[in-house]
């Protein structure tokens, strides 16, 4: 599967949200026109990407199942979050939670799927693992676990699909992609459709 599709198929987690969280919390239920910009908000993301859709084959197919699994977990642990006691936890108390459990897992996984263990990488490699380790899972999810103690998880999981689109302005504005009308029209969409979701009803 090309990283485009499992970007759209992961950023289905907001619709797992909003399907689920309302059996539970039932304030946090989305009303027409809120879904009307959830839809458009994933619509932008799919206009995003959708020039590398790529073929379909059945490891494609596998791959896009695995993407669609993790959305739904993604989803599903928002939903752990609002309707168990670490609704009232403090985030850097959620955010040890998962970081604690993922780092106990994970070596494990390693080596059942036979993963070379190493750390010979370059000075970008070890960068890049350096802000995705700061800044991605640290701070950002920091951010992330103290707005769902704030703010209604069904409307602030709609922000989630600027975060790939962000990834593509980021290339035109530092890697000099062009700029396409696709894109603009993708940013516009998801712009759109979080206004919608977040409108007062």
């Amino acid at each position: 599967t090309s990283a485009s599709r499992l970007t759209v198929f992961l950023y289905t987690s907001p619709f797992v949200v909003a399907l689920l969280l309302p059996r539970w919390v039932p304030k946090e239920r989305l009303h027409g026109v809120q879904w009307l910009g959830l839809a458009l908000a994933f619509g932008g993301v799919v206009v995003a990407f959708s020039e590398s859709f790529g073929h379909s084959s059945k490891d494609v197919l596998f791959g896009d199942a695995l993407a669609l699994l993790a959305g739904l977990l993604w989803g599903l642990t928002t939903l752990a979050i609002r309707t168990t006691r670490l609704a009232t936890a403090s985030a850097e108390k959620t955010l040890f939670y998962q970081i604690a459990v993922t780092a106990a897992i994970s070596p494990f996984l390693s080596l059942l799927l036979g993963e070379k263990w190493e750390l010979d990488y370059s000075g970008y490699a070890w960068l890049s693992i350096g802000l995705q380790t700061v800044i991605g899972a640290f701070a950002s999810y920091l951010a992330w676990m103290w707005m769902l103690r704030h703010y209604p998880a069904t409307r602030i999981s709609s922000f989630t699909f600027l975060t790939p689109l962000f990834a593509l302005v980021f290339g035109v504005a530092l890697l000099k992609e062009p700029l396409t009308v696709q894109l603009v029209l993708a940013l516009a969409g998801v712009g759109l459709g979080i206004l919608l979701v977040n409108r007062r009803v």
